[in-house]
């Protein structure tokens, strides 16, 4: 018997109402389609561990669906300290903070409509390095700028980040309706140089034929940080924006944040792959691509490519795909991060484990070739070890020297697989 409900929040996708996520009396969470959003025959289902139907979804799916929008570990008891919420209480976090959530969805009050932004109202100030300096000394106590008024963002992951709006005037706070178009990364002081580390990942990744997310490094005064552009946005001719509907994998599984990891017993590879199988538009073509994200993961040595740093993404025409690769970083640069995968390789765990039988293994989980994988193992190599060799851009990053022990260790990475997949 369901216990009466205490609370309850409308879910918008853009400006649409979609359905009721409740909370009840005993603290659970609950979410049920609205009519019309059933009747619409062109509507989609707000995740794929959702499919549209009448009756109400559960705590455990809506945890792992709707919690899995909010900032995790550290992140996320700093947010919940900041607004006075317990960090277990997703609904109440979502009241707060899901105005504007990764992807088309907003979480919004009884009689609240996502507020459509009023171009005539003169915009933000722009941030300069002084200003952004001490946004990024106020994140670590109000992540996503939590309890300031008039916004409610919030972003999954465990590493600070702030959605932003990027104009020719420079970086800008969005305000109340405006849609941000970057997100920006400020480098933790315990992780120097990931900033560098991942925006070379990134450009890497773009030089050899990937599809990733754009991202620049930048420094505010001694501050580097990563300013990175939203791929779950269209930017139209006449300069307006739209959000466009994502879900990371963990989400699409029904996986809670905290399974995110394959020893806690979240996704592995097999369960990727057959979500692309079932969900992608034209899923030969993203399945070869997630083929490529592990690969290349591996010969970076992304330790951390785990269900919720893979997405899918939803175009405004409805056409489902891989989403950009994003949070790429060679984690094997700190000695003192577990260097095992995220998400084995077919049996191994490292690129030193990796054999002629962990390609048929992990060809098997993709449904592929082992043949074909051994052989795109050696052209990815070949190629990244080509592009490190002549160099390629990295957008803002003029100083490559910042890079140049992360690129050797790459190229002999690189090489080691190039002969493993020959072997």
């Amino acid at each position: 018997m369901s216990l009466p409900v205490l609370d309850y929040l409308v879910l918008w996708w853009g400006q649409q109402p979609v359905g009721v996520l409740s909370i009840d009396k005993g603290g659970a969470m609950h979410f049920t389609y609205g009519a019309d959003w059933l009747a619409d025959a062109s509507a989609l289902p707000v995740s794929q561990a959702l499919p549209k139907h009448t009756e109400p979804y559960d705590d455990a799916l809506c945890k792992a669906v709707f919690g899995g929008l909010l900032p995790e570990e550290a992140q996320r008891i700093a947010v919940a300290r900041a607004l006075g919420i317990s960090p277990d209480n997703p609904f109440r976090l979502l009241a707060a903070l899901g105005g504007d959530v990764a992807g088309a969805l907003s979480f919004l009050k009884e009689g609240e409509k996502p507020p459509i932004f009023d171009h005539k109202t003169p915009p933000s100030d722009p941030l300069d390095d002084a200003a952004l300096l001490a946004l990024f000394e106020r994140l670590p106590r109000a992540p996503m700028l939590a309890g300031e008024e008039g916004i409610r963002l919030s972003l999954a992951g465990a590493q600070s980040k702030l959605p932003v709006i990027l104009s020719g005037a420079g970086i800008r706070i969005p305000r109340a309706g405006e849609i941000s178009t970057h997100l920006i990364k400020p480098e933790p002081l315990h992780f120097a140089g990931l900033a560098a580390n991942e925006a070379y990942c990134l450009a890497l990744a773009r030089a050899v034929g990937l599809d990733a997310a754009i991202a620049e490094w930048r420094i505010a005064l001694d501050r580097p940080y990563l300013l990175v552009a939203r791929y779950d946005r269209k930017h139209s001719d006449e300069g307006s924006t739209e959000r466009l509907h994502q879900e990371d994998f963990a989400q699409a599984l029904g996986v809670p944040p905290q399974r995110k990891y394959a020893g806690d017993g979240g996704p592995v590879f097999a369960d990727c792959f057959a979500l692309l199988r079932r969900a992608a538009t034209r899923p030969a073509t993203e399945v070869l691509k997630l083929a490529d994200a592990a690969l290349f993961n591996l010969i970076i040595g992304n330790a951390d490519a785990h269900a919720k740093n893979f997405s899918l993404l939803c175009s405004d025409d409805g056409h489902v795909q891989l989403a950009p690769l994003y949070d790429l970083v060679a984690t094997h640069a700190w000695p003192e991060l577990a260097p095992k995968l995220a998400m084995r390789f077919g049996k191994a765990a490292t690129l030193e484990e990796v054999d002629k039988e962990t390609f048929a293994l992990f060809a098997a989980e993709a449904k592929l070739g082992a043949p074909y994988m051994r052989i795109r193992a050696a052209e990815l190599a070949d190629k990244i070890i080509f592009m490190i060799a002549g160099g390629f851009e990295v957008p803002g990053l003029a100083d490559m020297r910042k890079v140049g022990d992360l690129a050797a260790g790459i190229a002999n990475r690189a090489e080691r697989l190039r002969i493993k997949a020959g072997g």
